[in-house]
């Protein structure tokens, strides 16, 4: 049986690498419309990677199909998100518990540099400290040892990524993250777990009530931080859509 030939895998990643990126950057805004051809032209590539990414897209929940090679970015589902922080919560309360029966979790001193420093030598742009709290938490969970927990905490932080980087353009959450951050760390050095819990959920607690604030208009802005932001220039014809450094077209 002869078997279909389908697009290098590298090149539908490398799409759906960019279009992803234009989603987290709300270049393309929840409920807007693009076709396949606006997509290929962007990228560079060939239909056959564009409908790979697109459709791989569309089952991780960003995107729905509208007609042939019509597509449409999904709206923001809050009820969703809400059950994903209640899955969160679980997974890093579970993992503090696990550090603070260690006798001496190495990556307490590791993160202490980062976030118990002082004032002035914070890092002050909301991007940088977006990534530092991802890497925070990644490695709280990775510390257990338990491959399995820390692949569960990875699938659920990256379903709601898009959501949480908005907690980070206000300064008084940058600040608040920098003194919960070392108030968790300092419970688990002291092998205080049902502290360390308490201090943790409140903290994600903080951050999904931030979430729920999130309007159109907080949409747009960051839109607009985008754009200011990039040193590339944006395309027209694909509504919105960043232009990506182009990938190499395949045939379809």
């Amino acid at each position: 049986m002869i078997r279909p030939i389908h697009a290098p895998p590298a090149l539908a990643d490398q799409v759906y690498a960019q279009v992803k990126q234009a989603l987290f950057d709300f270049t393309l805004l929840p409920g807007e419309r693009f076709s396949e051809n606006q997509i290929a032209e962007s990228t560079g590539a060939s239909r056959t990677p564009v409908r790979e990414a697109l459709t791989r897209l569309a089952r991780e929940g960003f995107l729905s199909v509208q007609n042939r090679a019509g597509w449409r970015v999904n709206e923001l589902d809050f009820r969703r998100f809400d059950q994903l922080y209640e899955l969160r919560t679980v997974l890093e309360l579970a993992a503090l518990d696990k550090l603070c029966q260690q006798p001496a979790p190495s990556v307490v001193p590791e993160l202490t540099t980062i976030w118990q420093v002082e004032e002035s030598t914070r890092e002050p742009e909301g991007k940088a400290v977006f990534a530092l709290d991802e890497a925070f938490h990644a490695a709280l969970v990775a510390a257990t040892g338990n491959a399995e927990l820390a692949d569960a905490h990875r699938r659920v932080i990256e379903r709601i990524r898009i959501v949480r980087q908005l907690d980070f353009t206000e300064p008084a959450r940058i600040d608040a993250t920098y003194r919960e951050h070392a108030a968790i760390l300092q419970a688990v050095a002291r092998h205080r777990s049902d502290e360390a819990c308490r201090l943790m959920r409140a903290h994600i607690e903080s951050s999904r009530l931030a979430v729920q604030k999130i309007s159109l208009h907080r949409l747009y802005e960051a839109r607009e931080r985008s754009r200011a932001a990039a040193l590339d220039t944006t395309n027209p014809a694909t509504g919105g859509l960043r232009s990506p450094s182009p990938v190499h077209p395949q045939g379809d």
